[in-house]
């Protein structure tokens, strides 16, 4: 990648790197999820009662996990492709699904997510939401926030990426 064109690859380097660190480091949730889940069914299986708190952080985790490991999977290239030509193009070729993939499709969908999340998020800050079980767990506006963290890194990744391409379709042969 040619370094020189408009700075793009070393910034995208910082954000790529951030983001894969922040995917790391959360990743550990999915141990702690998967203690939950075997808590949980042992609760009600064993010993025939579980509980709504475990129920609802099932579900946070999820949540987090998914929302965080979006962007991840953007940097590492570690999501699924549908596009069964896309091994065959050229590297050009390539760069240019990437660069319009995420220009008309991806992004889109994060700016729709984000205008239409920020009111959703705000509201549940303002009167403090929690979960509608008296058990359960509290600060439900928490997990909402990882909704906008979330797609606000995919975007960050997707324009990172579109950075890289942009800079390598600029690049001579």
């Amino acid at each position: 990648m040619n370094e020189e064109v408009k700075g793009a690859p070393r910034f995208c380097k910082m954000i790529d790197e951030t983001i894969r660190n922040i995917g790391e480091y959360f990743s550990w949730l999915n141990t702690i999820l998967v203690v939950v889940i075997i808590l949980q069914v042992v609760l009600r299986y064993v010993f025939g009662q579980g509980l709504v708190v475990l129920e609802e952080l099932q579900w946070h985790l999820y949540g987090v996990g998914i929302m965080l490991g979006l962007s991840y999977c953007v940097v590492t290239d570690s999501h699924i492709r549908l596009d069964l030509l896309y091994d065959r193009f050229p590297q050009r070729g390539k760069q240019q699904v990437e660069l319009y993939g995420h220009l008309f499709l991806l992004l889109p969908i994060v700016v729709v997510i984000l205008l239409h999340g920020w009111p959703f998020l705000v509201e549940s800050w303002r009167v403090g939401e929690s979960s509608d079980s008296p058990i359960g767990i509290c600060c439900r506006y928490v997990i909402k926030s990882f909704l906008l963290i979330g797609f606000g890194l995919l975007g960050v990744a997707a324009l990172s990426k579109m950075m890289r391409s942009f800079a390598f379709l600029l690049k001579k042969d």
